[in-house]
């Protein structure tokens, strides 16, 4: 099983889902992991309550693209709502108060919480996003 998740983190990391920028986003949050040098930029448009499209920039390690990579599919098309519940699932997760059913590929992150030096890396753009739409007061 856990090559099975280091070939999925792999994929994200070298083939990217929604990488690149949006115009005139909704949302647009950059941060920075100062502990590596990690790096993204999390952008969305909303219509209405809904994430219509989301997209992300950065570098960094595997587990931190692939991070962002797997978010933007995780939370494109959810509400508002559904996607802070998400954002919630993925941090739990990531503390080991959760689990994600095997064949999900987020549950190929869930190892990163054996390395904790890792686990910003992996939180990295879901905090970006998390912050983006408190600050977005279109709600």
């Amino acid at each position: 099983m856990r090559d099975l998740y280091g070939q999925v983190i792999m994929d994200h990391y070298r083939h990217p889902r929604n990488r690149g920028e949006l115009e005139a986003p909704d949302v647009e949050r950059h941060l920075l992991n100062p502990l590596c040098g990690d790096e993204v930029t999390v952008y969305a448009r909303l219509e209405g309550d809904r994430v219509a499209d989301v997209r992300f920039t950065g570098r960094g390690c595997s587990i931190s693209q692939a991070s962002a990579s797997m978010m933007t599919e995780r939370l494109r098309g959810k509400s508002r709502e559904e996607a802070e519940v998400e954002i919630s699932r993925f941090k739990r997760m990531m503390t080991g108060e959760e689990a994600f059913p095997e064949g999900d590929d987020l549950a190929a992150l869930k190892g990163v919480i054996q390395y904790p030096s890792r686990i910003r890396c992996a939180t990295l753009a879901w905090e970006a996003f998390q912050q983006g739409l408190e600050n977005n007061t279109s709600k």
